[in-house]
């Protein structure tokens, strides 16, 4: 399993290669190093739908399967193909705060008293 993070840049339609088979191709371009690149990933059967509530331009982070075979063409020549399965589309920051650690509850006032109240005579055995 891998994952990628990136922006969507291209969202194909669903095609229906065969009665059985279908997949929906799409592009992530990550730009993390200082060549950006534009890596084409594909979604098969029912994993097709997830990426109807994604829009191109939005940053999402992909878990994908890298799979690998192996075409011997009419002539005899063979050939190797990868393919970029991905499972899973989230989009980055789902569910996170936006604004980061200030709305967390820093409740202070609530500490100082939980220690004050803790704090006896006979608690103060510490040497410094």
């Amino acid at each position: 399993m891998f994952k990628l993070t990136g922006t969507i840049k291209l969202i194909k339609d669903t095609v229906q290669v065969t009665e059985k088979f279908a997949k929906r191709e799409f592009v992530i371009n990550d730009a993390s190093s200082m060549y950006p690149q534009d890596i084409l990933f594909q979604s098969v059967q029912d994993k097709c739908s997830m990426l109807d509530g994604i829009n191109e331009g939005e940053n999402v982070e992909v878990s994908f399967n890298l799979r690998g075979r192996e075409w011997t063409s009419p002539q005899g020549e063979v050939k190797y193909f990868n393919t970029l399965d991905a499972w899973r589309i989230e989009k980055v920051g789902a569910g996170m705060p936006q604004s980061g650690p200030s709305d967390m509850n820093l409740n202070t006032a609530t500490e100082t008293t939980n220690t004050a109240s803790t704090e006896t005579a006979d608690d103060d055995d510490l040497p410094f």
